[in-house]
């Protein structure tokens, strides 16, 4: 066999005799060497069979704004919707168009009978001072949970430790202390917290400003004592709702 031409022969795997490797059956015995006869190039070798390569897979149009091969964020707009609503309900409470008695919810009255003031209790804010770092913390935190595990996140961070934090007050008391959002910022505020406090115990190295989420916690759970509306007890349920869902929403696949 000369270098670089064709194969003068093949061994028949049954008999062991050499044949032409241009024939599909054995002379001698019969038996089948291939399906069909190969094919020939220019040079009168076996031509090997060539694979086409699948089709590069194609990239849509870039959107406005987009860098190529960065993805765009996406807008908080549940984030944006809660911080709306609350300005909005400390707007209306300001022009007077309902009191603390028609937007808080009472435990000595029969609260069950008015669930729909679980979700605005929560959304009302009688003080311009408190209003603004429970909406701060809301905006921020949430923002940051929803940048990195979707709309998901705030949301149920703000039933739990908002809408949560006004149930377990007024259960507790028979005076409207749920007012505000207190519970569902500083639910927010710790399941953000949370992974990088796992981290610093574990020796590991933190991006997050820890320091700063400590002063904005700590005014946020000092507002009982700037608004008799606000609540202690829902300080402390939205610590805990921060606190049971911190980890399992941390564990949530990234946006």
């Amino acid at each position: 066999m000369s270098a670089g031409g064709p194969d003068l022969f093949v061994v028949c795997k049954n008999c062991g005799s050499e044949v032409s490797p241009y024939i599909t059956e054995c002379p001698y015995c019969g038996n089948r060497l291939r399906k069909r006869a190969p094919k020939l190039d220019r040079d009168g070798r076996v031509a090997e069979r060539r694979w086409r390569r699948a089709p590069a897979p194609s990239l849509p149009r870039l959107r406005r704004g987009e860098i190529p091969g960065i993805r765009p964020e996406a807008r908080p707009y549940a984030t944006i919707a809660l911080v709306v609503l609350g300005v909005l309900g400390a707007l209306l409470y300001r022009t007077g168009l309902f009191s603390v008695q028609q937007s808080a919810v009472f435990g000595a009255r029969p609260w069950p009978h008015h669930l729909w003031r679980l979700v605005t209790a929560p959304l009302t804010y009688d003080n311009a001072g408190y209003a603004f770092a429970a909406l701060l913390a809301i905006m921020l935190y949430g923002w940051l949970l929803e940048r990195r595990h979707g709309p998901v996140a705030p949301l149920a961070l703000f039933l739990a430790g908002g809408v949560g934090g006004t149930a377990a007050a007024a259960a507790s008391s028979s005076q409207p202390y749920a007012l505000g959002g207190n519970g569902a910022a500083l639910a927010m505020l710790v399941a953000w917290a949370l992974p990088d406090l796992m981290a610093l115990r574990a020796g590991e190295e933190i991006e997050g400003d820890l320091l700063g989420t400590a002063v904005i916690a700590v005014a946020v759970a000092l507002m009982p004592l700037a608004d008799v509306h606000a609540s202690w007890i829902a300080d402390g349920a939205g610590v805990l709702a921060g606190l049971l869902l911190g980890i399992p929403i941390s564990r949530l696949a990234p946006e």
